[in-house]
């Protein structure tokens, strides 16, 4: 595993012990990284994510609650951040949320412009959100990157408006790293096999989906979290220097099947 000794990042995105962020901070705290984490507003949330952490041993996490879809949410989020680090090293971007109503088999033609608009702003614009105020705690240069799942790229039954702000959030990654490439900041996102996560449950068929991968794979198997847990140390640590703009898949090999 790449040492991630003397790095400070921030997680966005820990819901419980199931999360791909989880096993992400699980494999950071092994390589060394220094982190401190956000959470959704209110007490019940931050009580969450304190139980997620205790269970990788973190007993003092720095937290500080932020909905990513508020913009003056955000700028407290990162004046604290500011307070509490100066600078820091990457960014853990694993937030999304679609009303789950719209995540059903067959249904993906009645989406109300009101659940496309809060899935995208919440799993992709949050992205750039989030990238546009890292830039200047970033003077050193540093990581950015994003969790996504295949279907972004095609159509996955169930998954729905889901996919279209997947495929929001991976060209958003590529028009980041374009730009951000001139502070030294790469972006890069992990498209991720599915995992039993509280978001992954909420997907109509999901069942299937579990069954499908794993009989179809070439490695005949689903990931394991830790797995996308070790792309990320990759993707964040300086092994990693020559790389940006990457949709890097981490699912047994699915992605490379026609049929």
């Amino acid at each position: 595993m790449q040492t991630m000794e003397g790095k400070t990042g921030i997680v966005f995105g820990i819901a419980n012990d199931r999360s791909y962020a989880w096993y992400i901070t699980k494999q950071l705290i092994a390589a060394g990284a220094n982190l401190g984490f956000s959470h959704l507003p209110g007490e019940k949330m931050a009580r969450r994510v304190n139980l997620a952490l205790e269970e990788l041993g973190l007993t003092d996490s720095w937290l500080c609650p932020c909905n990513v879809a508020d913009d003056e949410s955000l700028d407290q989020l990162f004046e604290s951040i500011r307070a509490k680090y100066g600078k820091i090293d990457f960014i853990v971007h694993s937030v999304a949320f679609a009303d789950r109503t719209f995540l059903q088999l067959g249904n993906f033609h009645t989406t109300t412009r009101a659940c496309w608009n809060q899935a995208l702003d919440i799993s992709a614009y949050s992205l750039l959100a989030i990238s546009q105020r890292a830039i200047s705690l970033m003077p050193d240069g540093g990581s950015i990157i994003s969790m996504s799942y295949y279907g972004g790229e095609k159509v996955v039954p169930g998954y729905n408006v889901m996919g279209i702000a997947k495929a929001a959030l991976e060209h958003t990654t590529r028009y980041l790293a374009a730009e951000l490439g001139e502070h030294n900041i790469r972006v890069n996102s992990i498209s991720g096999g599915p995992l039993r996560t509280l978001a992954a449950m909420a997907v109509g068929g999901i069942g299937f989906m579990f069954e499908h991968h794993a009989k179809r794979a070439p490695l005949r198997r689903n990931i394991e979290g830790e797995e996308v847990g070790d792309a990320a140390v990759f993707l964040l640590s300086d092994a990693s220097s020559g790389i940006t703009g990457e949709i890097m898949h981490v699912d047994t090999g699915f992605n490379v099947l026609g049929i």
